[in-house]
């Protein structure tokens, strides 16, 4: 059913209009229909193809699209409107990130993770200190620390004479990317040069005789190690749901009581990245027999034995799950290791996200690109649908298509089309009253095209207040009629340039 609902929209629509292909359109506005139609059966003859207009229209978001779409081998613009308008790319600055990195550290580049003795080793003890040495790997998680414990005890160690500490100092410690969003975000965690489960705590509750039992926890499926450095205490009050507080070196949290029902879970994030893997870790190196002191964290990295280390996978599958699923603190980790990889570092994430704008603007032709970090999350991102489809057209043959996730297409009810003849592989991005999507689009002969849909309700969005941004009202209507716009867009350009 799914699949005949497809191709009765798609053939519905498939009036192709061939004096279009050829058109200078750089800046023109979208064609209003089909003006030559291919003459492949009757029912083609009998409905044109939307035009644009009456797309956003539908959406009730004229005026509030940017888009390009351009064919892949000429590099010509076949339809655009808005252009040259600035708006947030939302996510989408994440596939600018994997180019940044990619070019800065190269595919087969690999982060490292190291346990980093002091003082030297007697008799399986170590003479000095044992440093958790964090190495800017975006993907280290408990399972990983356990095999790193486990490791240091098959190595011969059965004991620390001095301190147990924590480098993660080899990128900026901050402790959050961006200020603007609500505190309790999982999205927002800290950044340092060491991150464990995506700097996300796992909070947990159950209710039993009225009273309910907390965890705090950096879990995996095959571990739950408690931690110290994360606490939460429940509140009676109706609002507001989580505070947090930055207190006596800990990441202090509330919930409302009313909030929480019989049970549940949710993951928090982490403000002290290098505390939270330390705690982990020394919790993991106790179950191996080697006790530990409670994690002291050193801004500086002094000269040592590596006894342990643990290598990342390759960035460019490391990039390949960022673009998949998204992950803001990998992007952020990754821009900011690029930048200090061409002799650049920044301390912050606007400096290091200016430094990448300037290679945007040189090596991909990006000349109005104003990026405040590298995910996306910021509000003050702006980019145009021209300098993206600028920047995709530019690197296609470097393998770009091959990293981008693949976008199902829907129908009318949002239900995936199997075998649809339209493939789309590309950078969703999602803030509230921001929707965008860039990538490359194949019609159902081959034609590829390159394209980049940016839509932004910027005057809602300024309205929101920091408590709304989790879940406003409207946003999620909002969304769903841009991403239908998104789709019946991809939709047009098939049928028109590439049927």
């Amino acid at each position: 059913m799914e699949r005949a609902l497809s191709r009765r929209y798609f053939l519905g629509t498939a009036v192709a209009a061939a004096c279009l292909i050829g058109a200078p359109a750089v800046q023109a506005a979208p064609p209003e229909a089909s003006l030559r139609p291919v003459m492949r059966g009757e029912d083609l003859l009998k409905r044109a193809v939307r035009s644009a207009k009456d797309i956003l229209s539908e959406a009730k978001l004229t005026d509030k699209v940017s888009f390009v779409v351009a064919d892949l081998n000429s590099g010509m613009t076949l339809e655009s409107a808005q252009a040259a308008t600035s708006r947030p790319p939302a996510s989408v600055t994440k596939a600018i990130t994997a180019l940044y990195a990619l070019d800065a550290l190269g595919a087969d580049h690999r982060f490292e993770t190291q346990l980093l003795a002091t003082g030297g080793v007697a008799d399986g003890e170590i003479l000095g200190d044992l440093i958790l040495v964090g190495g800017n790997d975006p993907t280290l998680d408990t399972d990983t620390l356990a095999k790193m414990a486990a490791n240091l005890k098959a190595a011969g160690i059965i004991g620390v004479r001095g301190d147990f500490k924590v480098y993660e100092a080899s990128l900026p410690v901050l402790d959050r990317i961006d200020p603007e969003q609500p505190d309790q975000v999982g999205y927002n965690p800290g950044v340092s040069g060491i991150a464990l489960n995506y700097n996300r705590v796992h909070f947990e509750w159950k209710r039993a005789n009225g009273k309910y039992a907390i965890t705090m926890e950096g879990r995996t499926e095959k571990y739950r190690p408690a931690v110290r450095m994360a606490a939460m205490q429940i509140r009676d009050r109706s609002s507001p749901v989580y505070t947090y507080e930055n207190s006596a070196g800990r990441d202090a949290w509330t919930v409302a009581r009313g909030a929480l029902g019989g049970s549940g879970a949710r993951w928090l994030p982490v403000r002290k990245p290098g505390l939270y893997a330390g705690e982990v870790f020394e919790s993991l190196a106790g179950s191996n027999g080697i006790r530990l002191g409670a994690p002291k964290m050193v801004t500086s990295l002094p000269e040592g034995e590596v006894l342990v280390s643990n290598q990342s996978t390759d960035l460019r599958s490391i990039l390949r799950d960022m673009l998949k699923w998204s992950t803001n603190l990998t992007a952020e980790m990754v821009g900011l290791a690029a930048t200090a990889a061409r002799g650049k570092p920044s301390d912050n994430l606007k400096a290091s996200a200016q430094e990448m704008n300037l290679w945007a603007q040189t090596r991909l032709g990006m000349q109005s690109a104003a990026l405040v970090d590298h995910s996306g999350l910021g509000d003050d991102s702006r980019i145009t649908a021209s300098d993206m489809v600028t920047a995709l057209l530019k690197v296609h043959a470097e393998g770009m298509r091959d990293i981008l996730k693949p976008i199902a297409m829907r129908d009318d009810k949002r239900k995936v089309v199997k075998d649809h003849p339209i493939k789309v592989d590309a950078k969703t991005g999602t803030l509230n009253f921001v929707s965008s999507l860039a990538g490359y689009l194949t019609g159902p002969n081959g034609t590829e095209m390159a394209f980049a849909i940016f839509a932004a309700d910027e005057s809602i969005r300024a309205k929101l207040t920091r408590a709304e941004r989790e879940g406003p009202p409207g946003g999620v209507s909002w969304n769903r009629r841009a991403k239908r716009m998104q789709q019946q867009l991809l939709e047009r350009w098939g049928v028109l340039y590439g049927a």
